[in-house]
């Protein structure tokens, strides 16, 4: 297993939690099974509809249309129950339990971090009751839900009710009819309608919207399912720790992005510890925690890293239209064609020149998103090689006139990037070698106006400056530039 693993195979967001972890105002809909609420890794992070927790049990207390929906509503079976146990039958005694789905996905995105338990939601807070809040809106529950009914009045109720994130991580299977936004159009008119109400939902101070973000789907065709497959909704596809595409993913028009989802079977024995751990219901699996792999697995990853950019956002007083803030999402990814040539070994011999540009913009990069908001450039470094990196894009098209005074950086930064000789200049261009991946603050100074900075004898320029984020990465795409 650990020949086949690759490092940056990750979304970079330990470093991105040294600069936003959550913030309780938003609130991120996991539109799934349901959410275990009770969970020792979830309970603090859930969202609370307080008019019903202090209300009547069996009253709207809120007026919302919903009775005793405290953390969600399971519209699946019409209740405020949400089933997560093998211990759920239904008035006819057919167990309508769940597989533990949703409380997986919810993991992901907002597990409660630092507090000494299990697993760390990628916007899950500092333990100090300070990450973004899960609601359950459950569409599945055992053979019943997952009709476009189902999916209109939760979607509408997350609208609705505060949610700035729909978690969507199924589809339709991929079939010859789903190929066009048209036919979803036409056919499913209805759902269609309720994403684009939430999505035009204004819920938080950031965005003057909504985000919908889906799995591209687990048929290993080369088109995204839909909903997510249709042009305005994010589609996430899904890469192992090697990696590479994942045996299952979808890929191709439709697909946006993509994210860790997990590979069990590229090792010889199908090991778990190449899916993803998150949060479980223990009625099912005898345990709080355990893995799991498909595109629905990736998909709460990069709902995580934009929960985690809106709350950083915040923190920033910065404001976005959704479109604004998708393109940053989107563009905030590492290069993964580099590696699409040969075969990989996984449960079928996957061809991987067939994934090449099809994947969607590349892996998903938590900390370059809170770049972007933030408004510090990213350069981007190939570890293992000296290279000069362009400056051309933030000194101008004349930067390789300017006077450079040198680069700032710390000897704390200098180790985390392996960076032993000295960052200089050639021809405008900075003069790298990164040996370690990592990421790291620099700050490049030169002069503006002349050769030299003016002195009180004589007359000279003014010095400028530009910080920059260094992200280096095994891998960089052949033109220089990233995805």
């Amino acid at each position: 297993f650990a020949e086949t693993t690759r490092a940056g195979a990750d979304i970079n967001v330990e470093e991105a939690w040294k600069l936003a972890a959550g913030d309780p105002s938003l609130t991120v809909a996991i539109v799934d099974q349901g959410i275990k609420y009770s969970h020792p890794d979830l309970a603090a992070n859930m969202w609370i509809n307080k008019a019903e927790q202090s209300g009547t049990t069996g009253r709207d207390d809120d007026g919302n249309g919903y009775a005793d929906d405290v953390y969600g509503y399971n519209f699946a079976l019409g209740t405020s129950r949400l089933t997560w146990d093998v211990e759920a039958y239904d008035d006819k005694g057919k167990n309508v339990g769940d597989s533990g789905h949703g409380t997986h996905v919810a993991g992901t995105v907002a597990a409660v971090s630092n507090n000494g338990v299990g697993v760390s939601g990628i916007a899950g807070g500092t333990g100090r009751n300070d990450g973004v809040k899960l609601m359950s809106c459950q569409i599945f529950s055992g053979g019943k839900g997952g009709t476009i009914s189902t999916s209109v009045r939760a979607i509408k109720y997350a609208a609705d009710n505060g949610a700035s994130i729909i978690q969507c991580s199924w589809g339709y299977p991929t079939q010859s009819p789903f190929t066009s936004d048209s036919y979803y159009e036409r056919n499913y008119a209805a759902e269609k309608e309720a994403i684009d109400y939430f999505v035009s939902k204004k819920n938080n101070d950031v965005l003057d919207g909504g985000l919908a973000i889906f799995a591209a789907g687990n048929d290993a065709t080369n088109f995204a399912s839909y909903p997510g497959g249709y042009r305005s909704y994010v589609s996430v596809t899904s890469f192992g720790p090697d990696y590479l595409p994942a045996y299952y993913t979808n890929y191709g028009p439709g697909c946006n992005v993509a994210a860790p989802g997990g590979d069990a079977y590229i090792s010889p024995s199908g090991s778990s510890a190449a899916q993803v751990l998150s949060t479980l219901p223990s009625e099912l699996y005898q345990s709080d925690y355990g893995y799991m792999q498909g595109t629905s697995m990736a998909c709460p990853h990069v709902s995580g890293v934009a929960a985690l950019g809106l709350s950083y956002a915040l923190a920033k007083g910065k404001q976005y239209t959704v479109a604004e803030f998708k393109s940053m999402l989107l563009t905030s990814v590492n290069d993964i064609d580099t590696y699409l040539d040969g075969t990989k070994q996984s449960l079928t011999t996957m061809q991987l020149r067939n994934y090449r540009k099809q994947m969607g913009t590349g892996a998903i990069d938590a900390y370059q998103l809170l770049m972007q908001i933030e408004g510090t450039p990213c350069l981007k470094a190939k570890v293992g090689v000296q290279q000069q990196l362009s400056l051309d894009k933030y000194f101008g098209k004349a930067s390789a006139n300017l006077t450079y005074l040198g680069v700032e950086i710390s000897q704390a930064d200098r180790t985390k990037l392996g960076i032993s000789a000295e960052p200089t200049f050639v021809s405008g261009k900075l003069r790298l070698h990164c040996t370690k991946p990592g990421v790291a603050r620099i700050t490049v100074r030169a002069v503006a106006g002349g050769s030299g900075l003016g002195t009180g004898t004589s007359m000279g320029g003014m010095e400028i400056a530009k910080e920059f984020a260094v992200i280096a990465r095994a891998v960089q795409t052949e033109n220089g530039g990233w995805l």
